[in-house]
């Protein structure tokens, strides 16, 4: 994939004998680097200034360095989190999310309701509560959720009434049914109850709704996807210590020196900077605003040492190549031997924030193979 990318850039990038052919040309290299992003088009921006989630914010944080570059592998579960505000904006428990922008190859592995929990109502006398009863059900009648087998229980616990914050619930069963059936999605239902489940004429406990309350506490739906996109079979990880800073892009038309240079120069990795402005995709791509993808240049001279990385295919190759054993054996070729995964934090069409993960787009080291 890293290599598809170097490609795309340089054909981005690169003069053209026309102004018409130059655009077609780019226009044509930016199509395949949306086709490496799992795209057709790129998702239209926001209407208007949009703050995404400090949930998926810190999570992205969590998972990546500022370049986007994933910290360590193992924290997210499959490659996508997306997330989902609610659509009813009511000011009963009654909550609605819109899931048509879940691609149909997606695998759904976790799904759960955050709720923010606002500081509660105080309450004096005998029958003040320490604890309600916060039960989650997915709406199966639209009209009449509270007739028999209007609603089905997904979770319910006990919440704490001493202190305010997130309260998140797992409701895979329901958005497992809704995305096989879309029609199926009558939303979900939330109710509050004494601690053994006793109606309270006056619930102490709230959770912010869709009116009334900052866009940081709306209900969200967030869910863990997997899309199956897989990348080489390199080895990968977390890149140790973070990304050096950025370095801008070498120019082209460099001189004959400096090329003849080049293939004298050790098999070595160097900068190859990825500015999404420059790409035009600013507008919709949250964070990072770029990243460093790093590529590999240099020679591979018989003998191979140790820190050229040598596989034992290129070894035996570089010996044929020195002794002219056999005609059209060229010099081990210097490539990346070890790839890293970025993650991007984005706006899709439907202007909710989504979190994927992309494999093989850094280059982590560079040998000869």
């Amino acid at each position: 994939m890293l290599g598809t990318v170097l490609l795309l850039l340089a054909l981005a990038r690169t003069a053209c004998p026309s102004p018409a052919s130059g655009a077609s040309r780019r226009a044509e290299a930016l199509k395949k680097l949306l086709e490496v992003f799992g795209m057709e088009d790129p998702p239209a921006p926001p209407t208007h200034f949009k703050q995404p989630p400090q949930y998926m914010v810190d999570l992205f944080n969590t998972v990546a360095n500022a370049d986007g570059v994933t910290k360590n592998p193992d924290i997210l579960e499959g490659n996508t989190v997306r997330s989902f505000l609610d659509k009813t904006h009511s000011e009963e428990m009654r909550f609605l999310f819109v899931l048509s922008s879940v691609a149909k190859n997606e695998k759904i592995l976790t799904a759960e309701l955050h709720l923010f929990r606002l500081w509660p109502r105080v309450t004096d006398g005998p029958k003040r509560h320490h604890f309600c009863r916060v039960s989650v059900y997915q709406v199966l009648e639209k009209d009449k959720p509270d007739a028999p087998g209007g609603k089905k229980l997904l979770a319910a616990r006990l919440v704490s009434l001493q202190t305010s914050g997130w309260e998140v619930f797992a409701i895979t069963p329901a958005v497992r049914d809704w995305t096989e059936d879309e029609s199926s999605n009558q939303g979900l239902l939330v109710t509050i109850q004494g601690p053994g489940g006793s109606p309270l004429d006056s619930p102490p406990l709230q959770f912010a709704s869709g009116r009334g309350h900052h866009e940081s506490k709306k209900p969200m739906l967030v869910l863990f996807t997997d899309d199956g996109r897989r990348g080489a079979s390199l080895p990968t990880a977390a890149f140790p210590g973070g990304l050096p800073a950025k370095m801008p892009v070498p120019k082209l038309g460099r001189s004959r020196s400096t090329r003849s240079l080049d293939r004298i120069q050790p098999c070595q990795r160097h900068p190859l900077s990825v500015d999404f402005e420059e790409i035009g995709w600013s507008g919709w791509i949250i964070s990072p605003r770029g990243y460093n993808a790093f590529h590999c240049k240099g020679s591979c001279p018989f003998p191979l040492g140790e820190n050229m990385r040598p596989t034992n295919h290129a070894t035996v190759q570089s010996i044929i190549n020195a002794l002219r054993l056999s005609e059209g054996v060229s010099t081990p070729c210097c490539v990346p031997d070890k790839l890293y995964s970025i993650n991007l934090l984005y706006f899709d069409d439907d202007e909710n924030v989504v979190l994927k993960q992309y494999d093989d787009m850094v280059a982590g080291g560079c040998g000869c193979h």
